[in-house]
């Protein structure tokens, strides 16, 4: 079976791995996915807003995405999410696991169950990351030189605009512990495919009013080792399980 790897912001490719691209036709569109070439040719790598950066993250066309990795028989997912901090103990070049959500965004389309010929149906979303690849990512984290913080609340806002001073109190008071554009509705779309997904958040700013201005963590040799770190991480954690464990349900 095919395991998969959803990049964002700052991340394009896998060092040292060469990909192949290709296109699948999906209802909602076609989506461009690279196949790993050579040793690990069931990983899928899939650029959320293009190798280029050119989808913004409210015209990112989440269920195509989805879809294409469902019918490339995908069932394990990780996927890393740029974000700006909102608990100061996830500074920026910090990483924590997502495992729960608030969603603030609007006008995406959100669900692969629209009625008509796609039924209607409510997907639990008590447990929307996976567990099994969660406690796998923690246990190796160290091995690859990352701290990673065990839990997070992730804010998904519409974009592209930054959040306001007033809007990040509100998340913070919430619950929220960083923010981002895109982790919602990819992860509940996922959910309702039945996949398994799991999702590192890496913090590339303060949110705004925490300092003054906002600052974003720069290319640096700090930087470009964490991205790699990452990948490296979700590599090993995909070669190391199976659907079988992780997809129990």
């Amino acid at each position: 079976m095919s395991v998969a790897i959803i990049a964002g912001t700052a991340i394009y490719n896998i060092p040292g791995t060469t990909l192949k691209e290709e296109s699948v036709e999906t209802p909602y569109g076609t989506v461009p996915v690279y196949r790993a070439q050579g040793d690990f040719e069931d990983l899928i790598f899939l650029a959320r807003h293009g190798i280029k950066h050119d989808t913004p993250p409210h015209k990112v066309n989440y269920r195509a995405n989805i879809r294409a990795l469902e019918m490339l028989g995908v069932k394990r997912v990780l996927a890393t999410y740029a974000v700006g901090s909102i608990n100061k103990e996830i500074p920026p070049l910090g990483l924590a696991l997502v495992t729960d959500f608030l969603d603030f965004t609007s006008n995406r389309e959100h669900t692969f169950f629209d009625g008509g010929d796609s039924g209607v149906k409510h997907v639990d979303m008590s447990i929307t990351y996976n567990p099994i690849l969660n406690e796998k990512l923690l246990a190796l984290a160290p091995d690859f030189d990352i701290n990673l913080r065990s839990e997070s609340v992730y804010v998904s806002t519409n974009g592209p605009r930054l959040e306001s001073p007033a809007e990040i109190r509100m998340y913070a008071q919430l619950g929220g512990d960083v923010v981002g554009m895109t982790g919602i509705p990819e992860a509940t779309l996922a959910r309702e495919l039945g996949l398994c997904y799991a999702a590192v958040a890496f913090s590339v700013n303060w949110a705004a009013g925490i300092e003054e201005t906002i600052q974003f963590v720069g290319d640096s040799d700090s930087f470009d080792k964490i991205k790699a770190n990452i990948l490296a991480l979700f590599i090993e954690t995909l070669k190391t399980t199976s659907d079988t464990e992780c997809c129990v349900s």
